[in-house]
């Protein structure tokens, strides 16, 4: 009987998502709009992140909004008047792509309130993940569908009862752009046991080339640590010195473990990160891929003919597309 009541009470069932961000990089598409609803080809980038928790499993999901976001709402809702325009037109694929995202979760949502940062958007989760394990997805990164993490994240954090990071490796000249890792290896090669963070540090400074990325599964003890957390760089509360203080000590929640991810990730938090984003998204797409990748090999050869500024230049009688 104590062993259900341990299994139950350690089942990971509910995904956290922060939304609250203004989205200050997207001025002015996100004056009206939040960040996290810029299409990604033709879905947001908001929707990309529940998809991927619900097919590890956590159809629970809690947005962490702010001022702004009511948009959020509306896309994961019905929409009846569209619903009833796509039904009176009989156009059925455009009805089962709407009414996809508003069956695809059991969605709640909890205003941030004041903006203290990623640390304080997690503790406002508290009331509703209880005493429960949890993952924290950010919105900034979009992880292929084709590739395994979160579901990797969630089996490594049952089997060792502890914290789990997504690890990613970067070029070193890379890493001051990131939080960095202290790791030590583990017996599974994709599992490291992490010692310490640090966060934004210079190459030379850097304890490895492996930057944390937006996925965390979290114990619930992280919420106590949350609460005497010290503000931060800019005055918030961050989550990387939580994190810091469960990796020192072992004993306390069971440290901190990485997975190392090896598969495509797409940072739509920088304005030319999401526009790469979007290329090579579509590039992959069944229904678009086909007419697309031709017109992006025309282009770039027209690119490479058409900017001397580069130093290339268009020689006579030599294709564009060389």
């Amino acid at each position: 009987m104590g062993d259900n009541l341990a299994t139950m009470r350690n089942k990971i069932t509910k995904a956290v998502i922060p939304a609250a961000g203004l989205g200050t990089r997207f001025l002015p598409a996100t004056k009206a709009m939040p960040k996290e609803m810029l299409p990604v080809v033709d879905k947001p980038a908001i929707q990309y992140v529940v998809e991927e928790a619900v097919d590890a499993g956590l159809s629970d999901v809690l947005m962490v909004t702010g001022r702004n976001k009511s948009a959020l709402e509306n896309h994961f809702d019905r929409a009846t008047e569209i619903e009833t325009s796509l039904m009176k037109k009989g156009d059925i694929d455009r009805l089962e792509r709407v009414n996809f995202s508003t069956d695809l979760a059991d969605m709640h949502y909890v205003r941030q309130g004041d903006p203290k940062g990623l640390g304080h958007a997690v503790l406002r989760a508290k009331m509703h993940v209880g005493d429960q394990s949890f993952a924290v997805l950010l919105g900034d990164d979009i992880i292929d569908s084709r590739d395994v993490l979160l579901k990797r994240m969630l089996e490594v954090a049952g089997e060792r009862d502890a914290t789990v990071v997504a690890l990613l490796e970067v070029d070193p000249e890379q890493i001051h752009l990131y939080g960095a890792a202290a790791v030590d290896a583990t017996d599974e090669d994709d599992v490291v046991r992490v010692r310490g963070l640090v966060e934004k540090p210079a190459a030379e400074d850097a304890p490895s080339n492996l930057a944390i990325i937006g996925r965390y599964v979290l114990r619930p003890e992280v919420f106590d640590v949350l609460e005497h957390t010290e503000p931060g760089k800019g005055g918030e509360i961050q989550l990387t010195d939580a994190l810091q203080e469960l990796a020192a000590d072992e004993s306390l929640a069971g440290g901190v473990y990485g997975v190392v991810f090896r598969g495509r990730r797409y940072d739509t938090g920088d304005r030319l990160d999401y526009l790469k984003a979007i290329v090579q998204l579509a590039a992959d797409r069944e229904d678009l891929g086909p007419e697309f990748r031709p017109w992006l090999r025309s282009f770039a050869g027209r690119l490479e003919a058409e900017l001397p500024e580069h130093g290339i230049i268009d020689e006579p009688g030599v294709s564009a597309g060389r």
